[in-house]
């Protein structure tokens, strides 16, 4: 799964910049915006954000491509704003999946070794025997993770090379997809004339970028909040073990502002980012705050009254009480936060199991969402956000772009999968085997070794 030269720009070199030896495209493809980054790696491994972009979402609704038309156009502008920014093309890019009906769920398997000392070879068998026991049942697997071996049924093992045991285990997690929209998505980049590097499930980038190994090592919940959906995922053992997608996200609370106040969609996502808040206070009762924008200009007549018409409830200068705004915020939030409380206490994470919860996405980004979830779920929260990496905006420092710049984390990571294990083998054994002749050997043989060395 290591990124080709095909997604690799080539490495620039200035005074301020050290050589690079790897570069990395990634695009998040949500129902509110598309955004986009390009991150390099030095040759002495440390990462830098040389690029990035973002514009307003289209053609995507629920993170499921609705007009293939329209999500490549909004693809290809956020790719090349980004490209710009970083002034270096790509050619290919990493991209996030958080619909597709994600599931995720752990396979074990173990081999015999017979108290020897384990080797390369051993753990390679063991990897391809797992192969064997992935069961999607129609659906196409994004990942196939080894998390951790397991030395004679003791858990655990990071790394089970040149130790002895009678038998060698590990837990597979396995993460699938319904086909059809991940081929949605994966054409809607390549019509934006881009190739796809690989497909990596949102909650894995957004962990990726927002927990640390402890975390998920102890187990920690974490709870995706986008325009549309809501993703829940539970880790532990240094792994993901429940995911459970929620339909209803920061749009809904727009939508209710909207409907609430019988004002415009734009109108009302911008009173939930200027003045909305998950807590209230004293003052709330007392603050008016204009439901029109700088942005559209004053609207006022001759006679100072404003032009259009007036919000539900607003004075004569369209101006609504704040108290009334934070109302209808807390109450959709009050329903957002049930159901999140259910699908963690559908995945055992509640009660005594109860740990951290680390809320992250765009939705994640309003006024005292912590502590408002941390009140009503009785459970410890915090924000995630992307590590401040070299180069990375200070906007970008933020729970919105988790997934974009988690999956830039997870390409430089480079992550085992089980299915690419033994695959060189393989390749080469069929060029040998299933063809007759020399001169279909030889071609056989030929592509093999281009392909794999």
């Amino acid at each position: 799964m290591a990124p080709n030269a095909a997604g690799r720009a080539a490495p620039k070199t200035s005074g301020s910049q050290r050589r690079l030896a790897r570069t990395y495209a990634a695009v998040n493809v949500g129902s509110f915006r598309i955004s986009a980054m390009i991150m390099g790696e030095t040759e002495n491994g440390e990462l830098q954000v040389l690029g990035s972009g973002h514009r307003a979402s289209a053609g995507i609704k629920r993170g499921y491509v609705t007009d293939m038309a329209a999500a490549s156009h909004a693809i290809r502008d956020a790719v090349e704003r980004a490209e710009k920014s970083a002034n270096t093309p790509v050619r290919s890019v990493w991209i996030a999946c958080a619909g597709a009906g994600l599931a995720s769920h752990v396979v074990a398997v173990d081999i015999e070794i017979g108290g020897r000392r384990i080797e390369d070879e051993d753990v390679e068998a063991l990897l391809v025997e797992a192969q064997d026991m992935i069961q999607p049942d129609g659906r196409k697997v994004l990942h196939a993770q080894p998390a951790h071996y397991t030395l004679d049924g003791a858990h655990g093992v990071a790394n089970p090379r040149g130790l002895h045991a009678e038998r060698l285990g590990v837990d597979i997690h396995v993460m699938l997809a319904d086909g059809g929209p991940v081929r949605n998505l994966t054409e809607a980049v390549q019509n934006a004339h881009l190739e796809v590097e690989g497909v990596v499930a949102a909650p894995l980038a957004a962990g990726q970028a927002c927990l640390t190994p402890e975390e998920r090592e102890l187990g920690v919940a974490l709870v995706e909040i986008g325009a549309d959906i809501t993703n829940v995922a539970v880790f532990a053992g240094g792994m993901l073990l429940g995911l459970q997608a929620i339909p209803m996200g920061s749009g809904s609370i727009t939508d209710a502002i909207a409907s609430s106040f019988g004002i415009r969609r734009s109108q009302a996502e911008r009173l939930k980012c200027v003045a909305g808040s998950a807590v209230a206070s004293p003052s709330d009762h007392r603050e008016l705050i204009p439901v029109s924008g700088p942005a559209e200009g004053t609207g006022e007549g001759g006679d100072g009254a404003p032009v259009g018409p007036l919000a539900r409830g607003a004075d004569d200068k369209n101006r609504i009480v704040r108290a009334e705004l934070i109302a209808v915020v807390t109450q959709q939030l009050s329903v957002l936060t049930g159901e999140v409380g259910k699908a963690l206490k559908a995945m055992g994470f509640a009660g005594s199991r109860a740990g951290q919860v680390v809320l992250t996405g765009g939705g994640a980004e309003l006024a005292g969402m912590a502590d408002f979830m941390q009140g009503a779920l009785g459970q410890p929260v915090r924000l995630g956000r992307p590590p401040q990496l070299p180069g990375m905006p200070e906007a970008h420092h933020a729970p919105g772009f988790a997934t974009l710049a988690g999956l830039c984390l997870y390409a430089a990571d480079d992550p085992v999968d089980i299915r690419a294990v033994g695959a060189r083998r393989a390749g080469l054994y069929k060029a040998f085997t299933q063809e007759s002749g020399i001169m279909a050997l030889g071609e056989r043989l030929f592509r093999a070794l281009r392909e794999y060395f």
